[in-house]
């Protein structure tokens, strides 16, 4: 068979597809169409995509699963710095609002301070030491990590029950003996 009868044999196949159904029953399945198609407007669409969302099973949340150290101190970790950010923030924006509010000043903090029982002093002062010093240790932890230090899982372990020991031991010491 010629080159030009083979080519011309294949452009009958391709621009007859009842051809190539009867010469080909393996590409039957390519001319069938399982999935029909519709003209939508954009809201439309959008209308159709909620409603189909509102059928699919949720992925598996933070309910299905045990609660690990390490996921906690990572949390820990994001929400102490934000709050101690906030707290800096707060604290520099009282005092560049001394010209308004003359009453936020040094002076007034500590005799406010000093007014206090000494089982409220020491409660403000652990509030503001558990943050502070859990952020602190972990940090140093984390510089460890960057220098490979403590990356098995024993060594994760370890180094976070070492952080939450510090944390707790500091925070007493800072707030009830200093």
């Amino acid at each position: 068979m010629s080159t030009s009868l083979v080519r011309q044999s294949l452009f009958r196949a391709v621009a007859k597809p009842s051809m190539l159904r009867a010469s080909a029953p393996g590409l039957m399945l390519a001319q069938r169409r399982f999935a029909s198609t519709q003209n939508m407007t954009p809201a439309e669409s959008i209308s159709y995509l909620n409603a189909q969302r509102q059928h699919r099973p949720n992925s598996p949340h933070a309910q299905i699963y045990q609660p690990q150290i390490t996921w906690i101190l990572s949390i820990a970790n994001r929400v102490t710095g934000v709050a101690l950010s906030g707290a800096l923030y707060a604290g520099a924006l009282a005092y560049l609002l001394h010209p308004v509010f003359p009453i936020i000043d040094s002076a007034h903090l500590v005799s406010l301070v000093a007014d206090l029982p000494t089982w409220v002093k020491g409660g403000l002062k652990f509030l503001f030491a558990v943050p502070f010093t859990f952020h602190t240790f972990n940090g140093i932890r984390h510089l460890g990590w960057d220098i490979g230090k403590g990356l098995t899982i024993k060594g994760v372990y370890a180094t976070g029950y070492t952080v939450m020991a510090a944390t707790a031991i500091s925070s007493i010491y800072l707030a009830f003996f200093v």
